[in-house]
């Protein structure tokens, strides 16, 4: 007679169910333990401020070549090639013409080619002296020259700064390069204030010229009597500007007198209204809300700042975006040097809002001339009592 299996009852079910929890850690009986406690990632290492040379001259502007070594103008008038560490002997590049080195004037920046390594042209700004019926007078100008071994060839100058006038202050002067290979380059008012308003000179404005010095057909179109080449207007003493990463449009700081000193996004046609708009106040005055000059709000009429500093005056100079990867918090944040405020800035952004401001070194007493970024993600910055700094981990 065939005999019938029993089915387990739903009590055996349960409790074979409740052994194999047992069994998986979920209780008693063999357990695999307690999970391991993962390892704390250890804190990043601190930025270490390092001084590479001291013995530069005053040194204005820094450009770095395709293989790393490094280019730097001192403002007597002479442009020095640096190892890419920064370090060894410096050599000096011929073929410089002569600049008028007086007050804040003397050679200015400089930037390469962006198609360096087919066209090596290196550009750079300098105040140049007048001539014949300018003699005594000076203005920006721009000029370029083919680098080979340690001269610069077929130097010729691209842009004049128009007019020339007397006074050895407010030259600008920033070279940054855009997306499309123009060229821009930021000119101060030479202390005149007014001549920033009038479209018929190139005091205070930024101008865009081809590599060439010839202009582009897309620059804004001012009207009859504007002079040619200008981009945007209103700007007193611009010594920063770099191309924002993302947006590719160019960012640019600016001296205010006392207070007043401002980042902006340069725009083509925009006014930013120096003279009759700041939120500093002339010299003498006493320092507050009512000496700002037109009551210190741009807009509507002319373009707010994106941030500005007050009561006095940090004479931001040298500007950068961080991208590298030594120091990931600081990603797309904007960094520049000061003279009168001798600190670095670090300005945290969220789009084209800044959000936060925090200076560094300031303990140093150094005046920060330039900052630029290395190939390896380090900082790079210059101080006009000759050194040489890296800021890396």
């Amino acid at each position: 007679m065939k005999q019938t299996q029993a089915r387990p009852s739903s009590w055996t079910l349960l409790a074979a169910l409740l052994w194999l929890i047992a069994g998986c850690g979920g209780g008693g009986g063999a357990s695999a333990g307690p999970s391991p406690t993962p390892t704390p990632t250890p804190p990043a290492a601190a930025p270490q401020l390092t001084t590479l040379r001291s013995d530069l001259q005053s040194p204005w502007g820094l450009a770095v070549l395709p293989d790393g070594q490094l280019l730097v103008t001192q403002r007597s008038g002479s442009i020095v090639r640096l190892n890419a560490n920064g370090q060894g002997a410096a050599t000096a590049i011929s073929g410089v013409p002569a600049v008028a080195s007086a007050g804040q004037g003397g050679l200015l920046d400089v930037a390469i080619d962006p198609d360096f390594a087919t066209t090596p042209w290196v550009y750079f700004s300098f105040s140049e002296p007048g001539l014949g019926a300018e003699a005594g007078k000076a203005g920006t100008a721009v000029a370029r020259g083919r680098l080979v071994g340690n001269a610069l060839l077929d130097v010729a100058v691209i842009f004049r700064q128009a007019p020339k006038v007397t006074g050895n202050g407010h030259f600008g002067s920033r070279l940054v390069f855009g997306r499309d290979r123009t060229l821009f380059v930021t000119l101060g008012e030479r202390q005149l204030g007014e001549p920033a308003q009038d479209l018929a000179q190139t005091l205070g404005k930024v101008v865009r010229i081809n590599r060439d010095g010839s202009l582009p057909a897309d620059n804004p179109a001012f009207g009859i009597g504007a002079r040619a080449g200008i981009w945007s207007l209103g700007h007193r003493n611009p010594q920063g500007a770099a191309l924002h990463p993302t947006t590719g449009e160019l960012w640019v700081s600016e001296h205010g007198p006392q207070g007043g000193d401002e980042i902006n996004i340069a725009r083509a046609g925009a006014n930013y209204g120096w003279p009759i708009r700041s939120y500093g106040c002339n010299y003498g005055d006493p320092v507050g809300d009512a000496c700002r000059l037109g009551g210190g709000v741009h807009a509507p009429t002319y373009v707010e700042p994106l941030t500005f500093w007050v009561p006095t005056s940090i004479a931001p100079a040298g500007l950068a975006f961080y991208t590298g990867a030594m120091f990931p918090e600081w990603q797309g944040q904007l960094f520049s040097g000061s003279l009168a405020g001798q600190a670095l800035w670090r300005l945290q952004l969220s789009g084209n809002t800044v959000v936060s401001r925090s200076s560094m070194y300031g303990d140093l007493g150094e005046r920060f001339r330039d900052v630029r970024q290395a190939p390896d993600g380090a900082l790079l910055l210059l101080t006009d009592s000759g050194k040489l700094l890296r800021l890396a981990r």
